[in-house]
Order: C-alpha cells, then sequence, then structure tokens
C-alpha cells in the first residue's frame, strides 16, 4: 500500500489501515488452518463426486454395450425378423422404461423401437452421444451410442438416464451440504486452534513482561503436552540468564569489594605522604607503595581480560596438534626453585609423549596457576605432584597437594570469581586462578575437576584428545565448571 494508492482510493486505504490495526499472528495462523482444512475437503469431496459419476457413467455404457452385443447375436442367428421380434421383446419386458431402441432401415424407415425417429446428432459408431428426447411429453436425457449392420441397416441403443443424474444431483447436493459442514467444523477448529496459540503466547508473553519487570523468578507452567517443549527451553533460557545475572553481581560486588582496599591504601599512604613525609626518601617510599596498590588492581584487570578473551573463544586460531610433554616439563622445572624455597618437594609424572589439539600455551598458563595455588597454600615438607596422561580418548593433566584442602561448599564455589575460601582470606591473590583455568578447560571442550583428598586438594583438567566437529558452544554447554 503506497502513498498513490491511498490517494486515489482513501476508502480502501482506511480499510487496509483499520484491518492491519487488528492483526494477529493467532487469527492467520488460524485462518490459514481453516482454509487448509476447507480447501482439503473440498478436494476430497470432488474426487469422490467425480469417481461416483464416473462410475454410474460406465454402468450405463457397460449395460448398452452388453446389450448391443446381444442384439448383434440375434441378428447373426435370426435375421432382421429376429432382431426386430427381440426388440419388440425387451420393450414389453422393460418394467422400469429405461431401455432405449431404434432400427432403421437403409431407407431411413423405422423398423423397431421405441424412438420416434434417428437424432440427427449422431453419426458416428465411435462414441455416445448425450440425447434430450421427449417421453410421455415430459423431457429426459438419455445416453445413446449407434450400431451398423449388414446391408445399410442401423441400430440406436441406449438408456434413459433421469434416475442417473437424480442420483448424480443428490449426490452433488449431498456434497455441498458436506463441505459446508466441514468448513463450519474448519472454521471452528481454526477458533480452537487461535485459542490455544493465544494461551500459548500469553503464557510467554506473561513471563517475558515479569522477567521484563525485574522478577527473576517467573516461569512457565509445565502442562504435560508438547508446549512442554517450548516451555522448558525457555525455563532453561532463564534459568541460565538468572545465573548469569548472579555471576555479573557477584563480579561487581567482588571487584568493588576486592579493589576498593588497594585503591583506598595507595589514595591514603599518597595522602599522607602530601602532608607529613619530610625527606625526599619517605616521598619515593609512599609513591612506591601507592604504585604496588595499583599494579594489583592492574593485575585484577588484566586478568578478568584474559579470562573474557578466552571465554570468548578468541585463542581457538592457535589450536594445533602438540606435545603438551615438553610445555609441562617447563612448567615443573619453572616451579621447582619456588617450591624449594618454601621447603616444598614437586614431582613431575610425564609420559614420553602426550599428543593434543589445542593452544599449548593456555594449557601451560591453565597449570601455572594450579601449581601456584598448591604451593601457596602447601605446608612445607610436604609434595606437590604433576601429572599427566591419556585415558579413554583425554588428556588427564592433574595438581595434587598436601595442604588444607577444601570443603565441600567451597569445591563447589571454588571456580566462581574473586570467591575465596575463609582459609585463603589472608593469602595474596585476587581469586581468579581457577576462574582462568576452567575458561581454559571449556574453550577446549573439556572441565576442571577439584578432589579433596584428606589432607589436600587434586585439581585436574579433563581435556579430550582431539575436539572434532564440536562447536564452542556445545563445548561451553557441555563443559562442568567443578565437580566435588
Amino acid at each position: 500500500m503506497t502513498p498513490k494508492f491511498a490517494a486515489r482510493f482513501p476508502r480502501a486505504w482506511l480499510w487496509w489501515q483499520r484491518a492491519w490495526r487488528f492483526r494477529s499472528a493467532g487469527l492467520g495462523f488460524s485462518l490459514a488452518y481453516g482454509l487448509i482444512f476447507a480447501l482439503s475437503a473440498a478436494l476430497f469431496l470432488s474426487l469422490l463426486w467425480w469417481h461416483t459419476n464416473g462410475l454410474l457413467e460406465r454402468q450405463v455404457e457397460q449395460a448398452v454395450d452388453a446389450d448391443a452385443r446381444s442384439l448383434a447375436e440375434h441378428w447373426m442367428q435370426d435375421g432382421l425378423p429376429g432382431l426386430i421380434r427381440t426388440i419388440q421383446d425387451r420393450l414389453d419386458l422393460d418394467v422400469e422404461d429405461e431401455a432405449l431402441y431404434l432400427l432403421v432401415g437403409p431407407n431411413g424407415k423405422i423398423l423397431a423401437g421405441n424412438m420416434p425417429a434417428w437424432p440427427t446428432r449422431v453419426k458416428r459408431i465411435d462414441r455416445y452421444y448425450s440425447q434430450t428426447i421427449l417421453r410421455a411429453g415430459t423431457r429426459a436425457t438419455s445416453e445413446v451410442h449407434a450400431y451398423v449392420f449388414p446391408g445399410g441397416f442401423r441400430l440406436l441403443v441406449g438408456r434413459d438416464v433421469r434416475g442417473r443424474d437424480l442420483l448424480r444431483r443428490l449426490l452433488t447436493d449431498t456434497f455441498l451440504w458436506a463441505w459446508l459442514m466441514v468448513t463450519a467444523l474448519a472454521i471452528g477448529g481454526a477458533w480452537v486452534v487461535r485459542g490455544i496459540f493465544r494461551r500459548i503466547l500469553g503464557s510467554i508473553a506473561r513471563t517475558t513482561a515479569a522477567i521484563a519487570r525485574g522478577d527473576m523468578r517467573e516461569r512457565m507452567p509445565i502442562v504435560g503436552n508438547e508446549v512442554d517443549l517450548v516451555a522448558h527451553t525457555v525455563n532453561d533460557m532463564l534459568d541460565r540468564i538468572a545465573r548469569l545475572m548472579d555471576g555479573v553481581k557477584q563480579v561487581s560486588n567482588a571487584i568493588a569489594h576486592d579493589l576498593r582496599t588497594p585503591i583506598t591504601r595507595a589514595r591514603t599512604g599518597l595522602e599522607d605522604a602530601s602532608l607529613h613525609a619530610k625527606t625526599t626518601e619517605e616521598m619515593h617510599a609512599a609513591i612506591d607503595r601507592a604504585v604496588a596498590d595499583l599494579d594489583h588492581v592492574t593485575a585484577v584487570f588484566e586478568a578478568l581480560m584474559r579470562i573474557a578473551q578466552i571465554e570468548a573463544g578468541a585463542r581457538r586460531a592457535a589450536f594445533e596438534m602438540c606435545d603438551l610433554t615438553k610445555p609441562l616439563h617447563d612448567m615443573a622445572e619453572l616451579y621447582e626453585a619456588t617450591a624449594e624455597e618454601r621447603g616444598i618437594h614437586l614431582a613431575a609424572d610425564l609420559p614420553d609423549h602426550l599428543a593434543f589439539y589445542g593452544d599449548a600455551r593456555l594449557i601451560q598458563q591453565g597449570v601455572a596457576n594450579l601449581l601456584d595455588n598448591a604451593i601457596k597454600f602447601a605446608p612445607s615438607d610436604t609434595m606437590i605432584t604433576l601429572k599427566a596422561s591419556t585415558e579413554d580418548s583425554q588428556v588427564r593433566i592433574s595438581v595434587s597437594d598436601q595442604g588444607p584442602g577444601m570443603s565441600d561448599e567451597d569445591l563447589s564455589r571454588a571456580s566462581e570469581r574473586f570467591f575465596r575460601a575463609d582459609a585463603a582470606r589472608n593469602t595474596p591473590g585476587a581469586g581468579l586462578g581457577l576462574s582462568l583455568v576452567q575458561a581454559v578447560a571449556q574453550l577446549h571442550s573439556g572441565r576442571l575437576l577439584l578432589e579433596s583428598r584428606h589432607p589436600g586438594l587434586r585439581a585436574a583438567l579433563l581435556l579430550p584428545v582431539t575436539q572434532g566437529k564440536k562447536s564452542i558452544t556445545q563445548a561451553s554447554s557441555d563443559a562442568h565448571p567443578v565437580e566435588s
């Protein structure tokens, strides 16, 4: 509908605007259902009518052909007198008065039959003719067929089909009324479908409206039919959104809590130095302490950015087939000196070859975080074990310590960003190490598994050797954050 059309046909344009204002997806769906149902019924009834009408026509034609063959046999056996006598006998025995016969000679003289004259339309002997005749003062429709006998004699055999036409009209009326009833049922069914459609959309609309108002507890009802497929999907989506929002709130609160202290400490130190520092050395010392606090803030943000980058899948471009044995040996050698300074023995149990498809540098970074956590919490004179193996098409890399371990409640939250157990409150760090390890595991379609050892803790990365064609979305949904 264009402005030109609106200018030329203002009434039609007004009608279109009103119709568009009351447009409805449910109404359109139900009308389409009703239309398809009505058209299907019309097609079925039309085919049935056509088949029945054809059957009636074939019955008439078969009766005429059988009658003509019988008369031809009498002609061959008894000649012309016998044919005339047979036609007369059949007319006498025709109680229903449906048979039509006409026998004419070479000169056109009528020799036998109940028809007044040879129809002018009947000129061929290879087809049936529909002929209107006058019988008992009324017009009737007949089906006739012409036959030629030796000597120039012609025979016309037919049937009065008034009964067939009456039955055809009856069938037509019956099918028409049946179609009207089916159409009415289709309209009623369309109305019911529209109601069901509106209830489904209404349920979704109420749920989403409640979510939009901030009520994250609202869910679609489960009614026990196919609609539950949509309900389960929507509810799962809302559950995930709620978890993500809770995660965002927790992260926001944790960022505000963890960063407020170093920023406040840096500001207080600088303010105190500006008011009370008497020497250059005191001023430089205050500045160095403030820089250290701000470096901690910067490190937290860099860790968050690394986690976000890994979770977004930006590092998948670096995936390749590699051998993890050397990178893991390098990590063991790097942290062995740190462990010795704390009086801890670090042992590495690594295979000669460890084939893997992924980003070896990210795996190194994840293992480094696990080793750093183990060294940080393990007491002196204990052992930390770095172990790697291949089990059931999975690479398993574990770091075990003999430290205080974690409770079951802490294990379930250990991979949350900024989460720190009570035993770790006084140790340095921001609570992002295991979050980064979990992000690395999910990027590789794997998972992070934390197990209590009593004493100690075992943190294991379970990674598929090859990922095949699995998508990032599937990998993220299949990977479990932590299993206790």
